[in-house]
């Protein structure tokens, strides 16, 4: 009779697998892209609880290759501080890995990192990015809702999503700005009822 693995050790073992895809992906990536074409991969924890998706990178996440990188990641950094959330327990990513390639190709790409990550919750941003996430037929998924901003919805039996203005478009316009707060903030009370790690 074998003794049982404690939950440290297995934790352990899926962050060295979560780790070795995401590293895997990136290189996939990179081979994909050239001197002109270059990736912009995700960044965060790679066990994250806490998944967020946007549409498309911006020059900032373009120029230095990684997502959430600029503006928009300062913004929502200053957000999940604000709402008491560990950064450290956050992935973020975009739809589009260049901005530029055929969305079946990134498709297959989010679908992974879906996968990898096995978030808790996905907080998709902007109606691009809910339309790119449900034509993605993940399995056994329901069809997000882009008008059900700010509320907590199922996408599978493991995750839930939280849709909120695109956080890109939202920096340079108060009202917008207010919009995305005010759907984000959401994030919070799921946050504190989350047990500790």
């Amino acid at each position: 009779m074998s003794a049982a693995v404690p939950t440290d050790e297995i934790y352990e073992r899926y962050l060295k697998k979560a780790i070795a895809e995401i590293n895997e992906l990136g290189d996939e990536l990179a081979r994909t892209g050239d001197e002109l074409r270059v990736p912009v991969v995700g960044s965060g924890h790679p066990l994250a609880d806490v998944f967020l998706l946007k549409y498309a990178p911006q020059p900032p996440e373009i120029q230095e290759g990684v997502a959430f990188f600029g503006r928009s990641g300062q913004a929502v950094l200053k957000s999940l501080q604000r709402l008491h959330v560990d950064p450290l327990a956050v992935y973020g990513t975009n739809c589009l890995k260049f901005g530029t390639e055929d969305p079946e190709d990134a498709a297959a790409w989010l679908t992974r990192e879906i996968h990898i990550v096995q978030p808790k919750l996905l907080i998709v941003m902007g109606g691009r990015a809910v339309e790119f996430l449900n034509e993605l037929r993940f399995p056994l998924a329901d069809p997000v809702d882009v008008g059900a901003e700010g509320v907590l919805q199922r996408f599978t039996p493991t995750i839930e999503v939280l849709v909120t203005p695109d956080v890109d478009t939202s920096l340079d316009d108060q009202p917008r700005k207010t919009g995305f707060w005010n759907a984000f903030k959401a994030l919070g009370p799921w946050w504190s009822e989350q047990p500790p790690y």
